[in-house]
């Protein structure tokens, strides 16, 4: 089977810090070139991988401010679906954008949606000539028709187990209002715990506003953007993974991170969140920061091995590939 992974270029793949689709569509690659597909990969030049990689963009347009995403994206895209002849398969992970220009895809297309990033793209969606995987039942549209859902997978390899934690809680994503980030400090500080915030800045007003105050270097550390080389070790040294979200999360790979590790979550009962989440085994699910204090006084209680293998079993990169092996197979048996 020879598959075209088409994958963003906002980062490298896989990211050096922040870069969830990147992160996945790297896992990806890896898991089918390992099982004998013969993968290409097209993402940024400075990419690593042991498919065969190919592009257009040097590297990533949120490392370059000189570099325009719009225009990076198309000539991505563009060459490409160019190629697109060459492959049993295109395997799009960049969003909307191929879908405009799904009538030049030589090949049948499958489209991961790993999250709509607004509701104005769904005519893209709906005039898209390609098949849907969605990443959560949780993130899924009614006018779209869906082959299946596949939850994202991580390396298990690369995120020991923490047997013991600590005290401490964290808070691991970008730092913005659908994160709740502010929130999380209101929990860590309700529950008289240590807080360590983990992410990118990507709403420097809130920032300033909302979270930065509140960092002192003791009761509320800040570590910006933890590269891979650091995740497990911060995320294995909690109590909990704090994940009070306002919007709908499609998926969320931290938490699935932090599960790995050991650590336990407690997330509000949003999006994708009761899907990932097994109450009482991985962490816990609640509806405001009254819950989440009375969560975290009582997380001590779940097993951290008993966390772990849940979250082992369900969210391995090699239970991806399984999954996405099985689509390619439907959606090539349908246009056989």
């Amino acid at each position: 089977m020879r598959v075209a992974l088409l994958g963003p270029i906002a980062w490298r793949t896989p990211p050096v810090h922040y870069g969830p689709w990147e992160l996945v569509t790297s896992l990806l690659a890896e898991g089918l070139t390992a099982r004998g597909v013969d993968v290409t990969l097209f993402a940024t030049l400075d990419s690593v991988t042991k498919a065969t990689l190919d592009g257009v963009a040097v590297h990533g347009y949120e490392e370059d401010p000189d570099l325009d995403g719009r225009v990076w994206e198309a000539l991505h895209v563009a060459y490409a679906l160019g190629r697109s002849k060459e492959f049993d398969l295109v395997h799009n992970h960049l969003d909307w954008l191929p879908l405009a220009f799904s009538e030049h895809c030589a090949a049948p297309l499958l489209t991961t949606i790993h999250g709509f990033s607004g509701r104005n793209i769904l005519p893209a969606y709906r005039r898209g000539r390609s098949a849907y995987v969605s990443i959560s039942d949780a993130d899924r549209s009614h006018d779209l028709d869906y082959l299946g859902t596949v939850y994202h997978g991580v390396d298990v390899e690369t995120l020991p187990f923490s047997a013991t934690g600590g005290d401490d809680l964290i808070c691991f994503g970008r730092i913005h209002p659908d994160k709740g980030t502010d929130l999380a400090i209101e929990i860590a500080r309700r529950a008289g715990r240590r807080l360590t915030l983990c992410g990118i800045v990507q709403d420097e007003a809130y920032f300033h506003e909302r979270v930065e105050p509140h960092i002192d270097g003791d009761q509320v550390v800040y570590l910006g953007s933890v590269g891979p080389a650091d995740r497990a070790r911060v995320l294995g040294s909690g109590a909990a993974l704090l994940h009070p979200i306002r919007f709908a999360e499609p998926f969320g790979l931290s938490v699935v991170e932090s599960m790995i590790c050991g650590t336990p979550v407690v997330a509000y009962r949003k999006g994708s969140m009761p899907e990932v989440v097994d109450e009482g085994v991985t962490g816990r699910l609640v509806g405001d920061v009254d819950q989440a204090v009375a969560a975290v006084e009582g997380i001590g209680r779940l097993d951290r091995a008993a966390c772990r293998a849940r979250a082992r079993s369900r969210f391995s990169a090699d239970r991806m590939v399984d999954d996405y092996l099985a689509m390619y197979r439907k959606l090539l048996s349908r246009t056989a």
